[in-house]
């Protein structure tokens, strides 16, 4: 996972110390991969902030350290993965940032499949075409203490709403999302209504707030307000969800589709115990190395 060439200054012939990582994206929603298996790396969130700030650091849409498999796991995991929000909070799953890691460690391992374990719980990966790679995202939580919630709530019609949205499914895919169904997509300016619908108290950790029109039974098409407070090209748990929520308010009996986004379009397929299969692309931006502060 390191780069194989380092930086070297022209003048100097000086090569500099510092982390190396990896820049990669998945539809333009992109990560700083930095590989902690061999030399632990916990930066405060602080480092984190200014790492994934785009004008004073890499910039990026989330950081991703992975690390060696924890001893109190029950899976045969490859790897444990920790998520940070740019603004330092560490999250549960990241479904574009998972296909992201699951290529890098599926070409380092040369297995058919590995197992990235994260705190939203294991995740399976394995290739699935040229730079394309599918994820078990695991079982989809429907209670309202799964998503979570303040208090007690049919998570299929959440009593929330803000402006054109209205009457949203709550779910759970190692993350709380809030999905609103819409009859013209390109009508809703969701970063209007998305910061309010985030940081409503009805979620205590906050919400990822989508927006979803149904297309034609196998095609959504989705637009995703992100925690901390971003309108993302592209949400992997986001388009689990939009799928899922579909499948609870009858809108169609199609277990595969396809969810369109701002940068382009993944593969959702439901199974029948509930649980996710999502197919994306994946692609390398850079490598390089975080100074040494």
């Amino acid at each position: 996972m390191h780069p194989q060439i380092p930086f070297t200054d022209k003048e100097t012939g000086i090569v500099p110390r510092g982390r190396p990582f990896v820049k990669m994206h998945g539809l333009r929603n992109d990560f700083i991969i930095v590989d902690g298996r061999q030399h632990p790396y916990t930066p405060s969130a602080e480092e984190i902030i200014r790492i994934c700030d785009r004008r004073a650091g890499v910039g990026g849409d989330e950081l991703v350290i992975v690390d060696s498999p924890r001893s109190e796991s029950t899976t045969d995991a490859y790897a444990f993965v920790c998520i940070f929000n740019p603004d330092g909070r560490e999250v549960g799953a990241c479904g574009n940032a998972t296909r992201c890691v699951g290529w890098l460690l599926l070409q380092e391992s040369e297995r058919e499949t590995v197992v990235i374990d994260t705190l939203g719980g294991p995740l399976q990966c394995r290739q699935s075409g040229d730079k394309k790679v599918a994820v078990d995202m695991g079982k989809l939580r429907l209670g309202w203490q799964d998503i979570p919630l303040a208090r007690e709530m049919d998570t299929l019609h959440l009593e929330i709403s803000a402006g054109p949205l209205q009457d949203p499914v709550g779910m759970n895919i190692g993350n709380p999302h809030a999905v609103f169904f819409v009859d013209d997509l390109d009508a809703i300016d969701l970063a209007a209504f998305g910061p309010q619908l985030q940081k409503d108290s009805l979620f205590p950790q906050e919400a990822n707030i989508g927006a979803a029109q149904l297309v034609d039974s196998k095609t959504l098409k989705l637009s995703v307000w992100e925690r901390p407070g971003t309108l993302t090209t592209a949400c992997g748990t986001g388009a689990c969800v939009a799928v899922g929520a579909a499948h609870r308010r009858g809108l169609t009996k199609e277990k595969r589709m396809t969810v369109i986004m701002p940068a382009g379009s993944v593969e959702i397929e439901l199974k029948d115990d509930n649980s996710v299969v999502m197919i994306g692309p994946v692609e390398i931006c850079f490598s390089g190395y975080l100074p040494e502060i």
